[in-house]
């Protein structure tokens, strides 16, 4: 997963991707959860959601560009893999291992592995994290590709600004919503196992 992640981001020909991929090693990305208990909550579970994440939008680029061919150049390849790829990065050095207690299936305490969650490193906002991480790793991107990865979780749990913001960023691009809703496809449905969906 990681050679196919590094492959896909070298693929846009981006000034500094290298640098971008450094960090993501030096802060742990490969081997980090993608969340704490949810979709990918094991080690390489971030990498195979971001990957999920680019596979769902790029599938549903191609069905759009079918019903809107005019919508091709505002949703890149390049673009789709670099917000895709780097919408999450802010969860690279954001979760801990730590041993609690849990109930097993027959009511029984049993010692379990689990991940904590670890933000009063760097507190700022899930989505403008991941964009400054991007940015602070010296790769140049597009307003559009910002305001995707800023705005990957679409409008849950914002204020009226917030909600305001995010209908603005959808009106300027296309991305920003289409990486909404392939995150929101990766992590609902092609992450949760068939039994519990």
């Amino acid at each position: 997963m990681r050679e196919r992640f590094c492959d896909i981001l070298r693929s846009t020909g981006r000034e500094n991707i290298d640098y971008v991929i450094e960090d993501l090693e030096a802060d742990g990305f490969f081997e980090a959860p993608a969340s704490a208990q949810g979709h990918g909550s094991y080690p390489g579970g971030l990498t195979e959601h971001s990957l999920n994440v680019y596979d769902a939008a790029m599938s549903m680029r191609e069905a759009l560009l079918k019903l809107r061919p005019d919508l091709e150049s505002a949703l890149s390849p390049d673009s789709i893999a670099i917000a895709a790829l780097l919408h999450d990065v802010c969860k690279a050095d954001f979760y801990t291992l730590a041993r609690r207690k849990k109930k097993n299936e027959i009511g029984v305490y049993e010692n379990v592995d689990v991940y904590e969650i670890h933000d009063e490193r760097f507190p700022i906002g899930h989505g403008e994290k991941s964009a400054m991480l991007v940015l602070r790793s010296g790769l140049d991107i597009s307003e559009e590709e910002l305001l995707a990865i800023r705005w990957h979780m679409g409008p849950w749990n914002l204020s009226r600004d917030d909600e305001k913001f995010y209908r603005q960023a959808s009106r300027i691009s296309p991305l920003p919503p289409l990486i909404h809703a392939a995150d929101t496809m990766a992590s609902a449905i092609l992450e949760r196992p068939a039994a519990k969906i």
